[in-house]
């Protein structure tokens, strides 16, 4: 079944990033990853800007092609049934929100507990915002995971997701990996379905 247009412009702008970072340097990093604020001191790193909440979801960790391979994987998996069903401008909407919430989320938390000074990258923001709305939207689809190849319902599935991200953020394992931010994506797509069905305290989407 052919790409709906949003799904696929994220997916190429996504490849297009990551092959300008496979080109060398660290300038789109420097200036366009998430960096806490106040990072840039003995760092010598460019300061938090307020366009990285939104530009660190469209750089991957160049060193291994598995960060953005399953992250557009899931896009296409996961996104094209839900762009089709929100229609191509409330899906960004969607998306960008799930990205914003994402950084806000795991700035705050970083915050909280004083992480490092260390830049984020990542689709997954997003992607975690969409996961939600297919198991709000497609509760009984049947999704298979590579390494568990057993099928489950889409809402199972997600919160077994949700559930784990949950407690590795809480037990701060799996280091190097921003649970928050995949929990605040949640968050920013859950509030979104909230203001698309018109529940309080938003307005009905028109």
């Amino acid at each position: 079944m052919r790409i709906p247009p949003v799904t696929l412009t994220l997916i190429v702008a996504n490849c297009a990033v990551y092959l300008l970072q496979l080109s060398g340097g660290t300038a789109i990093e420097d200036w366009f990853a998430l960096w806490p604020p106040g990072s840039d001191g003995s760092m010598a790193r460019p300061p938090f800007q307020f366009w990285q909440l939104v530009t660190y979801a469209f750089l991957h960790d160049p060193r291994t092609i598995a960060h953005i391979f399953f992250n557009m994987f899931a896009l296409y998996m996961f996104g094209s049934d839900v762009e089709r069903l929100f229609g191509g401008r409330f899906y960004l909407y969607y998306y960008f929100a799930s990205v914003v919430s994402a950084a806000i989320c795991h700035l705050l938390y970083t915050s909280w507990v004083g992480g490092p000074g260390l830049p984020t990258v990542g689709a997954s923001g997003g992607i975690y915002g969409i996961l939600l709305a297919y198991a709000i939207y497609f509760p009984n689809r049947r999704v298979i995971l590579l390494i568990f190849p057993y099928p489950m319902p889409a809402r199972v599935f997600v919160t077994l997701f949700a559930a784990l991200e949950l407690v590795l953020g809480v037990s701060q394992t799996a280091s190097g990996i921003a649970h928050f931010a995949h929990l605040g994506g949640m968050l920013g797509g859950f509030l979104m379905i909230q203001y698309r069905r018109g529940r309080f305290p938003f307005s009905r989407w028109r």
